[in-house]
């Protein structure tokens, strides 16, 4: 990759890595549902103005705005709201690749390979850890919904597999158009404080509402999508393993979160079980190429 492609390329897990942070921030503005359906919102006006859906089917559309946008994010965000610090669930939302994976086998005959395998019991042993440390606490039920949130991710992500071949960006403006109308209705049925969250709207929560509508969602998925047709997906996919280390990072020093040991160790279970999933058969190739090497001279 050029060195320009590097940078935007991490510039990306940076924004989606601080989008945690400002989730947070957003969250003492607004309930939950009502957050989500205001990012989709700002994210799908007036962008659908300017990029048309192309060739991409009402079918997926539909399916994927209704599995990422109204399922994902309001289970991301009800399991922040309640109790999920930023910086973690910025790492366990990342259990959707686990899901991805094993979906992948059920449905689409992918079989994992052994270091998948390996990678997919690691992060799950890194997740059991934590679920067995915040059982009876506030922040159990939201680790579920987190949990709940990484498999809707890896539903959606199948959606997109079976799709075919389309330009991300423009699916992305597109499935914007699907979650507001049933998350304001949702949230008008099931949250309350609605008309003081709005008309008392401080700085705090139009900035939330901008960056995780236009930032993060229409910015970074318009990079993302740019660097995935210039190169292989094999070598763009990897910097995502930098969204939690960024996201811990931010949520350390804006607010000031902390890890107990037994957070640190799951985290480090999970982080490993993801690196391994990404780079396992790369580095069983690299030690098979070097072994070989060595053993001719």
């Amino acid at each position: 990759m050029k060195i320009t492609s590097v940078c935007l390329a991490i510039l990306v897990a940076f924004i989606w890595g601080f989008n945690f942070v400002v989730i947070e921030i957003g969250l003492d503005s607004f309930p939950p549902i009502l957050f989500s359906a205001l990012r989709f919102l700002c994210a799908a006006f007036p962008a659908i103005l300017f990029w048309n859906k192309g060739d991409i089917k009402w079918r997926w559309i539909i399916s994927i705005g209704i599995t990422l946008g109204i399922v994902m994010f309001s289970l991301l965000y009800i399991g922040m709201y309640i109790g999920m610090p930023a910086g973690l669930s910025s790492l366990v939302l990342q259990i959707q690749a686990v899901f991805t994976l094993l979906l992948s086998s059920l449905i689409l005959r992918d079989t994992p390979t052994l270091w998948q395998k390996a990678g997919i019991t690691t992060a799950f042993l890194g997740l059991g850890l934590l679920v067995i440390n915040t059982y009876e606490t506030a922040s159990f039920v939201g680790l579920i919904f987190v949990i709940a949130s990484g498999f809707a991710w890896a539903v959606s992500n199948i959606l997109m597999k079976l799709c075919g071949n389309i330009n991300m960006f423009r699916l992305i403006i597109w499935i914007s158009i699907i979650p507001p109308i049933p998350l304001f209705l949702i949230s008008l049925l099931f949250e309350t404080g609605h008309v003081d969250a709005l008309s008392e709207i401080s700085w705090a929560g139009v900035g939330s509402i901008l960056y995780t509508g236009l930032v993060s969602t229409v910015l970074a998925f318009a990079i993302w999508g740019k660097l995935f047709r210039e190169y292989s997906p094999n070598v763009v996919a990897p910097f995502a393993l930098l969204v939690p280390i960024f996201g811990i990072a931010s949520s350390f020093v804006i607010l000031n979160e902390r890890f107990t040991q037994i957070e640190l160790l799951s985290t480090c279970l999970v982080f490993v079980g993801l690196a391994l999933i990404v780079f396992g058969s790369k580095l069983s190739e690299f030690v098979r190429l070097k072994a070989n090497y060595v053993f001719r001279k």
